[in-house]
């Protein structure tokens, strides 16, 4: 049983539904905050996902981002360097999935790391009505930067766990690949 720490900056433009995901995600979907104030600086959440098909774990600890530009600099130097990026938009709200290059720029410019899982999400799925991003684009587009991509509703509570249990995947693997070199160097 193997369980493993990994920082993940939840990060994207102003109330595109962050912190509802990182709130949905450590109460088991018990509980839809439906008043929010505005995060300012980073909040944590740690939230501990099991690895199917294993007895490990990989305890994440979630730095809710705030999305407004003022707040960049101050966090950058509370990000640190992450280990896994969850990026956020609103899926009734072209500006917020533009600006994923921006946020996305700024978190690889502090990792050292060669990789960085990452999983770009959709939310507010549940105004279809008003949707601005069609799935594909915004599913090519994060294949083309490398990430996972996926769909999700807070305030429905649908499919909130995904984007985490994908970068928890993604964390333990490359774990799991870096113990076999380090064996096989043995």
């Amino acid at each position: 049983m193997v369980k493993l720490r990994a920082k993940c900056i939840v990060a994207g433009d102003a109330a595109v539904g962050k912190s509802a995901l990182t709130q949905l995600l450590r109460s088991d979907g018990a509980h839809f905050q439906k008043n929010y104030t505005m995060t300012a600086g980073v909040e944590i959440v740690v939230k501990a996902v099991s690895i199917p098909d294993s007895s490990d774990s990989v305890e994440l600890y979630l730095f809710d981002s705030a999305g407004k530009e003022v707040f960049m600099d101050m966090l950058e130097k509370q990000w640190g360097e992450p280990s896994v990026l969850c990026l956020v938009f609103d899926v009734t709200s072209e500006p917020s999935f533009k600006s994923c290059a921006k946020w996305l720029d700024q978190v690889r410019a502090q990792c050292h790391s060669l990789q960085l899982p990452g999983v770009l999400v959709g939310n507010k799925t549940d105004l279809s009505a008003r949707r601005a991003v069609e799935f594909t684009t915004a599913q090519e587009w994060a294949s083309n930067q490398g990430l996972e991509y996926c769909e999700t509703s807070a305030k429905e509570m649908e499919n909130y766990e995904a984007p985490f249990q994908s970068l928890a995947q993604a964390f333990h693997r490359i774990y799991q690949e870096r113990l076999e070199v380090i064996q096989s160097l043995a």
